[in-house]
């Protein structure tokens, strides 16, 4: 499975930005779909993920500014970022995973997409 990512860019504190990955080569329907982030200096770090039949779950610092959708015709996952803030400057990536429950491991997530990175300014 490729995976592309966009959406993002720079964004001022309380605003908004919306990512999307796009995958091809794969069965999109079958994977819980992922996104992780990665800040400068720190480790990769999962924000939200969303099962095959449309179920999302999230990291507590994300809950409820945060929310991830599929589409599964376009073979397409969304993340819709609001109250944005510079904590959540970083590097975002996608992923798939074949797990069915709702894993937040690194370890269970397989195609990784390139990332599209956000700067929320103060």
């Amino acid at each position: 499975v490729q995976l592309q990512a966009s959406g993002g860019g720079l964004v001022q504190d309380g605003g908004s930005l919306r990512l999307s990955c796009t995958a091809s080569g794969g069965t999109f329907s079958g994977y819980t779909m992922g996104w992780f982030r990665q800040a400068p200096g720190k480790e990769r770090e999962f924000v939200a993920a969303i099962r095959r039949y449309g179920s999302g779950y999230y990291t507590d610092s994300v809950k409820g500014r945060f929310t991830i959708s599929r589409d599964n015709a376009k073979n397409t996952v969304y993340l819709q970022m609001s109250r944005l803030k510079p904590e959540d400057t970083a590097v975002y990536y996608c992923a798939t995973s074949s797990a069915a429950w709702g894993t937040t491991s690194r370890a269970d997530f397989g195609s990784w997409g390139q990332g599209t990175k956000i700067t929320v300014s103060s």
